[in-house]
């Protein structure tokens, strides 16, 4: 199945996406006397017992879709647009590796030793569309190209081989990101914070495990993806990888998080960027190769009224525009001089 949540008389509302058009779950369950969830939250707060009606209505819809009504021109938000945490990893290796070797690093022992993530701001959640940055968040704009799965009960100290069943769903996630501010505060060995803490952008679905078991690979360390994941800058591609180069499952990343600490449903925990996922890698990349070559590169960066899309196989395709929305304001400004 595929959920999205959007948007009617100032609330969100849960929905199905089903062949491309969105259906209204509470207003359609009531046709099969079913009463449903209205959003999201209380979906997830639920779906451990009510998932059964909710899959006899999604089936009900794909047979007959005449017989219920379709939401029209749906303002779609994140699919989850209240999450109760927001957790990244830093799964993949091969984007780990490249950013400490283009900046003269070694690869850090740890990154084989034990998963890590960090806290994002779980109320700066945007679904597609358009996004409103500041001037400060476009001094070296980034995407960064990852996949998020979405817890769906609640579970503390959940051991790997278990790990699988508390993830309802997967949804693509762009953490968007503002180098210049992240770079700047993460000297003080805290962070990623301003630079981060802005906008996360989900969607456009919310798609259930059974929807991809072709794609599944099995592992001793939880389940794999082979899903083909790509990011498009207005309209050309930019970056290309796949969700089955993670070197840390989301299984053993959950176990991680969920050591004395109770994951709730609604939960969102990130991949981290796939490698070539994001202008930092690249430019950096692309720096280096010019420098030994003797020639210059000049990075590339989101620009304000830019669209980034990222789509992965399975997923769907996020689409946002950036827009500016006040140039006069700037905390970089602001820093004191010494």
């Amino acid at each position: 199945m595929k959920f999205v949540s959007f948007q009617y008389q100032d609330k969100d509302h849960l929905g199905f996406s089903i062949d491309g058009k969105v259906y209204d779950v509470h207003k359609c369950g009531v046709k099969l006397n079913l009463n449903l969830p209205d959003n999201m939250k209380d979906f997830l707060n639920q779906q451990e017992s009510i998932i059964h009606d909710v899959k006899k209505l999604h089936d009900s819809i794909a047979h007959s879709p005449k017989d219920f009504v379709i939401v029209q021109d749906p303002i779609l938000l994140s699919p989850v647009p209240h999450p109760t945490s927001v957790r990244d990893g830093y799964a993949f290796r091969q984007h780990v590796q490249t950013m400490r070797k283009n900046r003269g690093a070694e690869m850090a022992p740890e990154f084989d030793q034990f998963p890590i993530f960090y806290y994002s701001n779980h109320n700066a959640t945007f679904g597609p569309g358009e996004v409103l940055l500041e001037k400060d968040h476009f001094v070296r704009m980034d995407y960064e190209l990852e996949v998020s799965v979405v817890i769906g009960k609640r579970g503390i100290n959940i051991p790997v081989d278990k790990a699988d069943d508390y993830i309802f769903g997967y949804m693509i996630w762009n953490d968007l990101s503002a180098r210049c501010l992240q770079m700047e505060e993460m000297k003080l060995s805290l962070g990623p914070a301003k630079g981060k803490d802005f906008a996360n952008t989900f969607g456009p679905y919310l798609v259930t495990k059974d929807e991809l078991v072709n794609k599944k690979i099995n592992t001793p360390e939880g389940e794999k993806y082979d899903l083909v994941m790509k990011a498009r800058h207005n309209g050309t591609q930019v970056s290309e990888g796949n969700m089955k180069t993670m070197d840390w499952t989301f299984a053993q990343i959950i176990e991680r998080a969920s050591y004395g600490t109770e994951l709730l449903p609604g939960d969102i925990i990130g991949s981290g960027t796939v490698g070539t996922g994001c202008y930092a890698e690249i430019n950096s990349t692309a720096t280096r190769k010019a420098e030994a070559e003797g020639v210059t590169y000049t990075p590339t960066w989101l620009e304000p009224g830019d669209t980034i899309e990222l789509e992965i196989e399975g997923l769907g395709t996020l689409t946002n525009t950036l827009t500016l929305r006040n140039p006069n304001y700037s905390i970089l400004a602001k820093k004191k001089n010494i």
